[in-house]
């Protein structure tokens, strides 16, 4: 018979909460003792009680020089970050318009040296490309759509206007580009 599966939520009975605290502690403790010594790690663990009551382990002689050891590692990782960031705010993350950036990139295309530029530029200008040549496809394609549209009601006015010659059959299926979709059903005029 195997354990069923313990609800983690807060433990009313404050007897019971107590009881798992300080077992559940223990194992905690447990843990990293072996953490640190199969892999050869240093290891802190700092438990602070709900009655303010401390309880540590740490895997070397002094828990303070793990604790200094994880606030320079933050301070390194902070600095870094903020690298990354300046870097990430280079001149061409500020255009706010697809025309401003293509006015940018003819300039630095049309001068001879572009060297000056860092690879972080050169691919942010790339992604930057990217966007404003699938803005320009979008809207291209809206602008086909709406076109394909106006036509189909021309040749609908149109039919309505013309008189029924000779049961002559045409069909209007081709008049868009084949590779545009627009959701709407191809047309195939009949006259009578």
């Amino acid at each position: 018979m195997g354990r069923k599966k313990v609800e983690i939520k807060r433990i009313e009975d404050k007897h019971s909460r107590q009881v798992t605290f300080s077992k559940r502690r223990k194992g905690l403790l447990k843990k990293a003792k072996e953490l640190s010594i199969l892999c050869d790690a240093d290891v802190a663990v700092i438990v602070f009680s709900n009655r303010g009551r401390l309880y540590d382990f740490s895997s070397t002689n002094s828990l303070t020089e793990i604790v200094q050891r994880y606030h320079s590692h933050v301070e390194a990782e902070k600095e870094s970050s903020a690298e990354v960031l300046d870097t990430e705010h280079s001149k061409y993350a500020s255009f706010m318009t697809v025309r401003e950036l293509l006015q940018t990139v003819e300039r630095q295309l049309e001068e001879p040296v572009v060297d000056y530029l860092s690879v972080t530029d050169l691919v942010q200008l790339e992604n930057q490309l990217q966007t404003a040549l699938m803005q320009a496809r979008s809207s291209k394609e809206k602008l086909l759509c709406e076109e394909n549209k106006h036509l189909e009601n021309q040749i609908a006015t149109t039919k309505n206007k013309r008189e029924v010659n000779n049961g002559m059959a045409l069909d209007f299926t081709n008049l868009a580009p084949a590779s545009m979709n627009c959701r709407q059903p191809k047309a195939t005029l009949n006259f009578l």
